[in-house]
């Protein structure tokens, strides 16, 4: 483990910017799902109810190598980060759209009336009142998802972008040890340790104000 903590470090410091690429963009991804999702029309609603469904049930490893290995065959070759940035843009897009939407319908429908008739217009009803009561409802499955995303990050040694677990296998292959796939998973579960602590906390708040 020693021998192999330089290496590791890398890869922790690329796992950190990778969560710090991902999750963001995934928040993009379902905020503007979610917002759409409001929308009745038949027209918006079964294209986005196809979308949410696809990026859902398509596992994550299948759509990362088919950006990573497949695009090229019809001319389209994308580097590493940017196979990852998309393909988990579209995964964790719907099932954060999910979540989100989930939330806004929480949010009472008088709310918006009541913005409404302060004079805000419908988009800034649903900025300043309705999306931040949505957030507020669904924030312990919000966390979960991203604890979620932060574990699936290691998805990206499929693709050789040196990751945490990328580069684990790689000081195996030379020391011929299993120590640093354990060192790897000790890091996993000291970075994610306080998330978790902090979703059950929330979690049994949630529970107790609902009591």
């Amino acid at each position: 483990m020693r021998e192999a903590s330089p290496i590791l470090v890398q890869g922790l410091v690329q796992t950190i910017l990778l969560s710090l690429l991902v999750v963001p963009l995934g928040l993009i991804g379902g905020t503007a799902l979610a917002l759409l999702s409001t929308v009745r029309h038949p027209l918006v609603r079964w294209p986005l109810m196809a979308w949410v469904d696809v990026f859902r049930a398509l596992p994550p490893l299948v759509l990362l190598v088919f950006l990573y290995a497949g695009l090229p065959f019809a001319g389209l070759e994308l580097p590493a980060w940017g196979a990852v940035a998309i393909g988990f843009f579209l995964n964790t897009g719907a099932y954060y759209g999910e979540i989100l939407r989930a939330g806004i319908e929480s949010v009472p429908r008088e709310q918006m009336e009541a913005a409404r008739s302060t004079g805000l217009t419908g988009g800034q009803a649903m900025a300043y009142v309705v999306l931040p009561q949505a957030v507020r409802n669904v924030l312990p499955d919000l966390i979960s998802n991203t604890l979620e995303v932060v574990k699936l990050t290691s998805i990206a040694s499929v693709v050789a972008l040196p990751e945490l677990l990328y580069q684990a296998r790689q000081a195996q292959s030379v020391t011929y040890n299993a120590s640093p796939i354990v060192a790897a998973a000790a890091v996993y579960s000291v970075l994610l340790w306080p998330v978790v602590r902090l979703l059950s906390r929330l979690e049994n708040r949630q529970l107790a104000a609902r009591r």
